[in-house]
């Protein structure tokens, strides 16, 4: 593999709650509207479990961000599918088809096997796109693509900090993006995005997803420090090529330049 071949696709989902599909298979009968309905499971959520989460199996992709990323770690590209008309039915397809175009790269997502790849998946399936090496079922099993093991299909850096779930990640993305200078969540969560979709600010939304891609790309970067594949120089080196990246791409560009404001720089221990 040439080292400016995209070997990676560091990712995040954004996503939205059908309302119309909670209607009718959990309240079938009672001929709720779909915002009545999402107004009801939410309730009933935050009475359950404390949180309006709804799980993906509910959801519609409103924002995907997808970085491109080389055999050598460096920042190629950073793309929102489908602007300005963020589609969740051409997001997921130009979402499958993209990792089929580069000869189908790592995934990098921090929990997308818990949340952002079921949410592709089920997308695929409600719109009839196939996804036969993706659902590669009769490889070996440590082959599938689908296997929680098969980090050269899919690395989720949950995971990996995590020991595959033995321990727990408390504070997130957002904590590791800290703890190497980057913004993490700055005004901003997940759990805004249905208010926001529903005021209609669709852009904000696919802003946010892109400075969680960068925490999720630096946060990458490091782990691959950890993990011996770079030196803590190269790293550094990187890294100021994708802030240069981004200080080029910041004209006209809402959600580099809040990434940018916010940024700070790793401190060695000597620092």
């Amino acid at each position: 593999m040439s080292q400016s071949q995209v070997a990676y696709l560091v990712f995040d989902v954004e996503a939205i709650a059908d309302g119309d599909l909670i209607s009718r298979v959990r309240y079938p009968g009672e001929e709720l509207s779909p915002s009545a309905a999402l107004a009801k499971y939410q309730a009933e959520q935050i009475e359950a479990t404390g949180s309006d989460f709804i799980p993906a199996t509910f959801m519609l992709p409103i924002s995907v961000a997808v970085a491109k990323i080389t055999a050598d770690y460096r920042l190629q590209d950073l793309t929102v599918l489908d602007a300005p008309d963020y589609r969740p039915h051409l997001i997921t397809k130009k979402f499958w088809q993209g990792w089929s175009h580069y000869g189908q790269p790592t995934f990098v997502t921090f929990n997308g096997r818990g949340y952002d790849l079921p949410v592709l998946e089920l997308a695929a399936y409600r719109y009839g796109i196939s996804l036969p090496d993706w659902f590669n079922i009769e490889a070996r099993s440590f082959d599938q693509c689908r296997n929680r093991y098969n980090t050269s299909a899919h690395l989720d850096l949950m995971d990996l900090f995590s020991n595959f779930g033995a321990g727990r990640v408390t504070g997130g993305l957002n904590l590791l993006a800290n703890l190497i200078g980057k913004p993490g969540k700055t005004g901003i969560d997940g759990s805004q995005v249905q208010t926001m979709y529903d005021e209609g600010k669709v852009k904000e939304i696919n802003d946010y997803c892109r400075c969680d891609v960068l925490d999720t790309y630096f946060v990458f970067l490091r782990s691959r420090v950890l993990t011996g594949h770079l030196s803590i120089e190269a790293e550094q080196e990187i890294v100021t090529e994708a802030y240069q990246y981004l200080e080029r791409e910041s004209e006209g560009n809402a959600a580099y330049k809040h990434y940018l404001e916010h940024w700070g720089d790793w401190e060695t221990p000597e620092e």
